[in-house]
């Protein structure tokens, strides 16, 4: 009797986010006209493509019980790198000739650039034994400085269409970066679910030493896992700059907060071991609508921080307690 009552407690507590999100929902299109039309779906959806990639990552990252601060700036530097790269290509129409990067060029390069970041990271942690929080809070910081002075403190804009398709573009009725992250989620739910890599990191967050033991090499293991981090957030620094046509140097400024806050809505314990891709998604779609919904409400923007703030200590809470009835 008591492991059923168990039972049924643990599968209430993956649904709470499912539940969280139809009470958001119902509450605020109750409030606004505007909240159930097609348009605002796609809009919000179109918003929250960022974030579900940035937050993939580091649900890969706190599954391990690590954190990853940087994923923002890593973003806004990946994306001014990008940008820069394409304009600084030459076009000879008379020659019928281009000089540079391409478009494909110069995106590659940026992905691999936040994939170098996040191998950085990962190589510190192990190699230095840093806490993840503050090596990665150091990049962050590096990060930015660097995109300061790849953009001289200026916004890099003037990027043409074929730049703009990748964040404001349509394919299939579809917006395109909602095929970027759904294409990730789906890579990344392969990863954790079907391969031994995903075992792993699961079994590193749940218990280092037995993981050491068991002959997992945990420093490699980290390192492609931030990695990983790293070029997800590239990819989002990507969609970013695409949809504004424009490189920002402050771009990106919070991500990291609303990454670690949809992982933990989502139900991915900051104590590592538990939790899940789709969770996030769910997470991060919870975030997308509230930030939708605070905007159709006209909330004051200090005052949407505010409530953000406290939805993320109250699912900072539910986990506790939640970890806490388990035991």
């Amino acid at each position: 009797m008591q492991t059923t009552l168990e039972t049924q407690k643990q599968r209430l507590s993956k649904l709470q986010p499912l539940i969280a999100l139809f009470v958001l929902c119902l509450i605020i299109g109750l409030l606004s006209d505007k909240f159930f039309t097609v348009s605002n779906f796609w809009n919000v959806l179109r918003q929250i493509s960022v974030n579900i990639c940035l937050s993939v990552g580091m649900t890969l990252v706190v599954l391990m019980a690590g954190i990853d601060l940087s994923v923002g700036s890593v973003l806004a530097l990946c994306g001014a790198i990008t940008a820069g790269l394409f304009k600084m290509g030459i076009e000879l129409h008379s020659q019928n000739l281009y000089i540079g990067f391409t478009l494909l060029g110069a995106s590659l390069a940026g992905v691999l650039t936040g994939a170098l970041l996040g191998f950085f990271n990962g190589f510190v942690i192990t190699r230095f034994k840093v806490p993840s929080f503050v090596a990665t809070l150091a990049m962050l910081t590096v990060a930015r400085g660097l995109t300061m002075l790849w953009t001289k403190g200026f916004p890099i804009s003037g990027l043409g269409e074929q730049f703009a398709y990748m964040g404001t573009g349509w394919f299939l009725g579809v917006p395109v970066p909602v095929w970027i992250s759904a294409g990730v989620v789906a890579l990344a739910v392969f990863l954790s679910d079907k391969t031994k890599l995903g075992r792993y990191i699961y079994a590193i967050g749940g218990n280092e030493n037995a993981s050491l033991l068991s002959g997992i090499n945990i420093n490699k293991v980290k390192i492609i896992v931030y990695t990983i981090a790293g070029g997800l957030a590239a990819v989002g620094g990507l969609m970013v700059t695409s949809r504004l046509d424009s490189a920002q140097p402050n771009a990106g400024t919070g991500y990291e907060l609303d990454s670690i806050a949809a992982v933990v809505i989502g139900g991915t314990s900051l104590s590592g071991g538990k939790g899940s891709i789709w969770g996030t998604v769910l997470g991060a779609i919870i975030i997308g609508v509230l930030n939708n919904g605070l905007v159709l409400l006209n909330v004051s923007p200090f005052w949407q921080q505010v409530v953000k703030g406290f939805v993320i200590l109250l699912a900072v809470i539910i986990d506790k307690a939640n970890s806490k009835n388990e035991r």
